[in-house]
């Protein structure tokens, strides 16, 4: 599953190369506000266009539903990526058809073209072969290097890669060598810091995790509904009352290995300047609600991170857009960084707490597939993956 053929296991001299890429990324007035996405892309790009290649970019952007909406336009990509390049980038007004074919054709080696927003067509979602057809017609080589979207069966990510010889790039690479290794062969003990507001997005990850980690650490929201389920009042505490079932089996399952607060930061309203109180795990009082992990909580799991051998943290300890509420995730993420630990950081917010931190720099890996690093966390073969050739 995890042995796949790479972009570097493959001669692309004087070759054609579709590369799907992440590019969804925000754009507002045809500014793109974050290209961290865009960046990470360049090392596969830069390493086709030094071996002789012409490069094909297609991406999604956005929620279209199979319709042209000029907003979802990836032009402001291309001019953007050509700032980072350096070198110009030529644009495709489709992905797919006489005018992708035809910008194809033209590309030279070293040549680069980035293709319209492949969700301008109902067949991108439905994984149309047709699409995939057209689509592979472009180019000799397939390469996925948009983790973000190996979860999706899709034409630009499953589809296509049945027709052409099919790879990871640099990216893809880095992700499954990083999370299968923490799968399939991690460096024990095993942490994995699971937090965030529900258990239902997760409840396949804890059943995973809990064969395969020494210890599972939970906070955020989640661990509301672990309370409650052990029969605490928790006040007005987010709590998922049709998850309770679910997390009197988890407790069951984990035993000792299952760790939940010892004491929490509580508000007395979900507001930046709510007052604020650390108390012991009991009976939260009515009007107020659990909004941190407290102290204990954090040097608890701060000393089993330190002995680690491999991390994986999804999700935060609380609400960290609230400094009062802030202190458990960001601790946190000075102790993940502190550990000689394997340490892999993967969720929008654990990324966006991790570099607010300003401790981004000393964590291993940082995952760019929030949903598809879940769905490896669970256990479940990505489809954009599964459809790579492996290595022999």
């Amino acid at each position: 599953m995890f042995n796949k053929k790479s972009v570097s296991d493959i001669d692309v001299m004087g070759k054609r190369v579709l590369v799907r890429v992440d590019f969804n990324v925000p754009i507002k007035d045809g500014a793109i506000g974050d290209d961290t996405r865009i960046r990470a892309a360049i090392p596969t790009v830069q390493y086709l266009l030094e071996h002789g290649a012409s490069v094909i970019l297609c991406s999604h952007l956005g929620r279209p539903k199979g319709e042209v909406m000029p907003e979802y336009s990836l032009r402001p990509v291309a001019t953007h990526l050509s700032k980072l390049l350096d070198r110009p980038v030529a644009f495709a007004e489709d992905c797919v058809g006489p005018v992708a074919e035809q910008a194809a054709s033209a590309l030279k080696p070293g040549g680069i073209l980035l293709l319209e927003n492949t969700r301008f067509h109902a067949g991108e979602t439905k994984n149309d072969a047709e699409m995939s057809k057209q689509l592979a017609a472009l180019a000799d080589i397939y390469v996925n290097d948009a983790f973000g979207s190996a979860h999706r069966a899709h034409a630009s990510t499953e589809g296509v890669a049945h027709y052409l010889p099919a790879v990871t790039g640099f990216l893809m690479e880095n992700e499954i060598r990083y999370l299968g290794q923490a799968i399939d062969n991690p460096t024990h003990p095993f942490i994995a810091i699971l937090g965030g507001a529900k258990i239902s997005d997760k409840i396949g990850v804890i059943k995973n995790l809990l064969n395969k980690a020494d210890q599972v650490l939970i906070g955020g929201g989640m661990a509301n509904t672990f309370f409650k389920a052990q029969g605490y009042p928790v006040g007005d505490s987010l709590v998922e009352e049709e998850a309770l079932e679910t997390a009197r089996g988890l407790l069951a399952q984990g035993g000792n290995r299952l760790r939940l607060p010892v004491d929490v930061v509580i508000g007395d309203r979900f507001e930046a300047d709510a007052d604020r109180q650390v108390m012991s795990m009991g009976p939260v009082p009515a009007g107020w609600r659990i909004l941190d992990i407290g102290p204990n909580t954090l040097n608890n799991f701060s000393k089993l991170i330190a002995d680690a051998g491999t991390i994986v943290w999804n999700g935060p300890m609380g609400v960290f857009e609230f400094p009062r509420f802030a202190e458990g995730t960001f601790g946190l993420a000075k102790a993940v960084a502190e550990s000689k630990a394997t340490s892999i950081i993967g969720g929008g917010d654990s990324v966006a707490a991790v570099q607010q931190t300003g401790v981004a720099g000393r964590i291993t890996h940082i995952s760019t597939g929030g949903g598809a690093s879940l769905e490896m966390l669970e256990g479940i073969i990505l489809p954009g993956l599964a459809a790579l050739q492996d290595k022999a």
